[in-house]
């Protein structure tokens, strides 16, 4: 079984999805339509945006969502037995199971950057990447901690990112390296994505999502909240607006789909983390990925 994942924020680069919009017709008609939606040239910064300029939330996260989903319809034969998306990833394996249009998974991703972005604003926050500790020891040390600092992304097996606001998280690095983390590092991004700190933004996004027309996918789509498959449009529409606040379960998501017969994963948007991910998670599959 073949299964389609895509990834969040931090994978984009600049010249991202050029080749693409030069070498397909329907890519390039649908990059022209983003641009009409989105009401600013996010082509340009895509295909030729300095690091800064792709860095900024409400660029980053519309830019990985438009490179991924239009890989996706350019994919021939594109027919995904389950699909799952990190964080961001998520709007785009929704649009590419047909959950969601192209036009409003862009417009509810647009929705969603400007959300975090001000979301930021309000508290100085951060994220850390914790290398070589076993999850449960982060949770320990992160509950140990009297500031908001907490979990975020599970990525693989001693590699996990946690999120919160800045003193607690630099209180929690050191704790964590004196625990004995190979590495504890705070990372350069706008805020704490995934924590307790996104309330505001899920609470302005929970109103977009419950107005967007979401429809039952063509294959489950293994959700960032509980690492479950789903194909009901009523839950999938709960699970995303809770993501905001919530932990990404990624490496219990690719066991999940491993243990559901997922032979072989496909990466589809900029980068290829996902794929170093997913050899770590679950040796013996086949892994891939087109850019």
């Amino acid at each position: 079984m073949t299964a389609y994942v895509f990834p969040g924020q931090g994978a984009q680069f600049s010249g991202m999805g050029k080749d693409l919009y030069h070498r397909h017709a329907l890519a390039k008609e649908l990059f022209d339509r983003a641009n009409q939606i989105l009401q600013f040239s996010i082509t340009d910064l895509m295909f030729g945006g300095t690091e800064e300029d792709l860095r900024q939330t409400k660029v980053t996260q519309p830019a990985i969502f438009l490179h991924s989903v239009i890989l996706a319809a350019c994919t021939p034969d594109f027919a995904p037995d389950m699909v799952a998306g990190h964080s961001l990833g998520e709007f785009s394996a929704l649009v590419a199971a047909k959950a969601l249009s192209f036009e409003e998974g862009l417009r509810l991703v647009s929705a969603r950057a400007r959300a975090m972005q001000k979301a930021c604003e309000v508290q100085a926050s951060t994220m850390a990447a914790v290398i070589g500790l076993a999850d449960e020891k982060v949770e320990e040390i992160c509950a140990s901690i009297s500031g908001i600092v907490v979990p975020a992304n599970y990525n693989c097996s001693g590699q996990l990112v946690i999120s919160g606001a800045v003193s607690a998280v630099e209180e929690a690095c050191e704790a964590l390296k004196a625990a004995g983390a190979k590495r504890a590092l705070v990372l350069p991004v706008g805020g704490a994505f995934h924590s307790p700190l996104m309330e505001p933004a899920r609470q302005e996004l929970a109103q977009a999502i419950q107005a967007a027309h979401i429809q039952t996918p063509v294959c489950p789509v293994y959700q960032n909240v509980d690492a479950k498959p789903q194909t009901d449009p009523v839950a999938i529409k709960q699970n995303v607006v809770m993501q905001l606040t919530s932990p990404v379960r990624w490496t219990q998501t690719i066991q999940n789909m491993v243990a559901d017969g997922a032979t072989d994963f496909i990466e589809l948007g900029p980068g290829n983390v996902l794929q170093g991910l997913i050899r770590k998670i679950a040796a013996g599959v086949q892994v891939g990925g087109k850019q």
